[in-house]
């Protein structure tokens, strides 16, 4: 049962984790200079109340997220019990009022037709459980409008993962970030099952890592530019880079010189993914992409694997960012979705939503009939050989 006394508890939590205004830190204490041991106390104490702050926060989310799924859950279940609509409209509309006369804002129809619509597109409460350790109620409400049940558990295991704010959530969704992955383009049920593994293991594999395109419209170049420029303007503006490519990658070095018997050659960038535990080199092209550029990875992930890989990583991989468009055939034939290349484009220009999503979902169209394509030729060739 809900009482009035919850209610203000997660109001008074809510003020405790605050953080506190700027003038009481800098509000110097009576009684002079503290000492060396009481400042290294002082920095203790804080590092005490921080930690506790932090993790009454996340029992009160966990505690909210789990409130409003039972919430919704049981109200859903009472209108799916009528079968009316208009019963369901009803209901909501008079227990709203009764419990925001009860308990305050909250629980009006509005919100309790959120939690319904929370409690039908997640139904598996195991799985809500899980996320609401790391998921607060207003990521739910940024993933409540996709209507894609892919992409919604899609986006809730990587925020989960990677530990998205709010704001950066809203950000890959504007961005497009799940039409952007390799994911995406393959046929439904295999997505389906990366998704699952994702759930169920936290495992995070390359196609859920990488994207393609890649949009670098926030490193402001424009007009003529050179490779030098793209490189200077990502180490410029590296955070953003980051969290372009995605969480858990660090930055290891630019122009990484590979010395291969008498010849040097230089590699543009190189990172270390931490989850996948692997160098990623990256190399970047003003043009589109050219059959040379794969013997060239090639050979800096082979240099790499010899003299960079520790123990315990796995083998590097290589990742070249095209400018112009793909050559989507010239990709297919030297089977590069099947090695450890990947081959992208970069953006950097600033695209309208609307031109992004037409570029991407003719892409996903197009990966995903070439796949179907190419299961329905390995099944003619295995039943020409059943029938010889």
């Amino acid at each position: 049962m809900i009482c009035r006394s919850t209610t203000l508890d997660f109001m008074r939590v809510r003020r405790m984790t605050k953080n506190p205004k700027k003038t009481d830190i800098k509000r110097a204490p009576k009684g002079g200079e503290l000492s060396d041991s009481t400042n290294l106390l002082l920095r203790e104490l804080r590092g005490l109340i921080e930690q506790s702050r932090q993790r009454v926060a996340q029992q009160v989310n966990t505690e909210l997220v789990t409130l409003y799924w039972h919430i919704g859950e049981r109200i859903g279940g009472e209108i799916l019990k009528q079968e009316r609509a208009e019963y369901g409209k009803q209901v909501l509309a008079t227990l709203g009022r009764q419990l925001t006369f009860d308990y305050g804002r909250g629980f009006d129809r509005t919100a309790l037709t959120r939690m319904v619509k929370f409690a039908e597109l997640f139904p598996d409460w195991k799985i809500v459980a899980t996320l609401s350790h790391k998921l607060g109620w207003s990521h739910f409400i940024e993933l409540l409008p996709l209507d894609n049940e892919l992409k919604r558990n899609f986006y809730a295991e990587m925020c989960g993962i990677e530990g998205w704010s709010v704001r950066t959530l809203r950000d890959k969704i504007k961005r497009m970030l799940f039409e952007r992955t390799a994911i995406a383009k393959k046929p439904e049920d295999v997505a389906e099952q990366e998704v699952k593994l994702l759930q169920e293991r936290g495992e995070l594999t390359p196609d859920l890592v990488f994207r393609d395109p890649y949009l670098l419209d926030f490193l402001g170049l424009s007009g003529a530019y050179d490779e030098k420029d793209v490189e200077t303007a990502i180490l410029r503006e590296m955070e953003q880079f980051l969290l372009e490519l995605g969480t858990h990658f660090s930055f290891i070095a630019r122009q990484k010189r590979i010395l291969v018997g008498d010849n040097d050659y230089y590699l543009d960038l190189l990172f270390f993914h931490r989850r996948l535990k692997r160098l990623v080199a990256i190399e970047l092209k003003l043009t589109s992409f050219k059959p040379e550029y794969k013997g060239q990875m090639e050979l800096y992930l082979r240099w790499l694997d010899k003299y960079e890989r520790c123990e315990g990583e796995e083998t590097p991989v290589g990742l070249i960012l095209c400018a112009g468009k793909s050559r989507t055939e010239e990709i297919e034939l030297l089977a590069l979705d099947e090695s450890d290349i990947r081959v992208a484009e970069f953006i950097t220009d600033e695209l309208p939503k609307s031109v992004l999503a037409s570029k991407l979902h003719e892409a996903i169209k197009h990966a995903r009939q070439k796949l179907t394509d190419r299961a329905a030729n390995l099944k003619n060739i295995d039943q020409k050989r059943t029938d010889g």
